[in-house]
């Protein structure tokens, strides 16, 4: 876990890290989610719309997001504050994806920072993009 102050974040600083989409991951999403649409749950029905398999719920894959600012920018100090996120192609069980974000602005002020992010599969497709505020709180 980093522990950067806001002292030591400018814009520019960046990090990234991966993550493997597994079925005991959806699996937990959709029990704690309560969501069972059936792209979700279904394979046939997701192969009959068109999908090779069922779809990746897009709150799972953002949840991400919340890994990169608790974890690394700025990490212990992280008081996520806004995502606004948007889902650009799917996700599926067994996707490899990479989780990138840099920080672009920092205001003193009300200690806060702007990071752009994005996620992209194993293929190098982004499959999400993102504009996160978190707050830095030292105290």
């Amino acid at each position: 876990m980093q522990e950067y102050t806001l002292a030591q974040l400018q814009p520019g600083i960046s990090h990234s890290f991966q993550a493997s989409i597994s079925e005991p991951m959806l699996e937990a999403f959709r029990a704690l989610s309560g969501d069972h649409n059936t792209l979700h749950v279904d394979r046939a029905f997701a192969q009959a719309q068109g999908f090779p398999d069922r779809v990746v719920y897009g709150m799972l894959t953002a949840s991400f997001y919340s890994t990169l600012v608790g974890m690394y920018l700025p990490g212990k100090h992280a008081l996520l504050q806004g995502v606004d996120a948007a889902f650009l192609a799917p996700v599926f069980v067994g996707d490899t994806l990479t989780i990138s974000g840099e920080v672009v602005a920092v205001n003193e002020a009300v200690a806060q920072i702007e990071i752009k992010a994005t996620i992209t599969n194993q293929h190098g497709k982004k499959v999400s993009r993102a504009k996160i505020r978190a707050g830095v709180h030292e105290q």
